[in-house]
């Protein structure tokens, strides 16, 4: 079994629409992620590298000194208010911790995807995400690519 494993920070803004708390104001964090992806054996480009640690850290800094919303924040994706190039549309109801987590799942099945399509091979994927140093949230997945 080979393991790829990254570590990253961003920073990024967001708001929790329809929380009850002091989380429904705009406020940001600093992020930190880790990606871990594991295969029997990765397969190797012209380079003898499998992934590039530099696509999978792309991800987070796509993040980074952005402002997370979610379709329901119409007033954020209002174009004509807000630059959309300074925000990151996230599936679910709200930018939450686990919204992020599963973002970046997607993003690594990009990179694997486009790298090596077709291999047939099963990858374990899991990314970790932490809100703050207290408040973290890690999906597993297994992907066959």
């Amino acid at each position: 079994m080979e393991t790829i494993r990254v570590r990253g920070r961003f920073h990024t803004g967001h708001r929790q629409l329809r929380h009850e708390g002091k989380c429904r104001f705009p406020h940001g964090h600093t992020w930190r992620g880790e990606f871990t992806l594991s295969t029997e054996r990765f397969p190797r480009d012209e380079l003898d590298m499998s992934v590039d640690f530099g696509a999978l850290k792309a991800i987070m800094k796509h993040l980074d000194h952005k402002f997370l919303v979610t379709a329901d924040d119409t007033t954020l994706l209002d174009a004509e208010r807000f630059d959309p190039e300074g925000l990151v549309l996230l599936p679910g109801r709200g930018p939450s911790v686990e919204n992020v987590a599963c973002w970046c799942l997607e993003r690594i099945v990009d990179v694997l995807t486009d790298k090596y399509p077709g291999r047939g091979l099963t990858y374990r994927l899991s990314v970790r995400i932490e809100e703050t140093e207290n408040n973290i949230f890690i999906v597993d997945d297994e992907r066959t690519i």
